[in-house]
């Protein structure tokens, strides 16, 4: 990959986000170790990774609201945001109600998955020395 392929890249990716999804994912091994540590069942497991995808997911789509209202009006980003917000909540109920319902997985583990947006929230700068070292993001 040429330089100017990876400064394109760079572009494209924002730090931040970047910062965070990583920081989910470190939240996620952390996790797992954990749980195997511990003897935990598989559905254990499968509810830890459905919440880091959603948390991922729900990362993604933060920054993707914030991005697109910073070009609104003051009261149009304001809805957007909230309904926005909204949408995201709803989608972690459904889950995690199918989750509960379901039995396929463990949806206390889910949140716990979930949760690791919080946690890489506050590693952020942790992992922002991370990314810039090893992934030069």
């Amino acid at each position: 990959m040429s330089r100017s392929d990876r400064m394109e890249i760079r572009k494209k990716i924002n730090p931040t986000l970047f910062d965070l999804c990583l920081g989910i994912l470190m939240w996620g091994i952390i996790c797992q170790i954990v749980i195997l540590i511990f003897g935990g069942s598989a559905s254990y497991s499968i509810g830890l990774w459905i919440g880091i995808a959603l948390g991922i997911a729900g990362s993604v789509h933060m920054w993707w609201t914030l991005d697109r209202s910073l070009d609104m009006v003051a009261k149009g980003a304001a809805k957007t945001v909230g309904a926005q917000s909204l949408l995201r909540y709803m989608i972690l109920v459904i889950v995690m109600a199918l989750l509960a319902v379901s039995g396929f997985a463990n949806p206390l583990f889910a949140f716990l998955g979930y949760m690791g947006m919080k946690a890489a929230a506050y590693i952020q700068p942790f992992t922002r020395k991370i990314s810039s070292k090893v992934f030069k993001v």
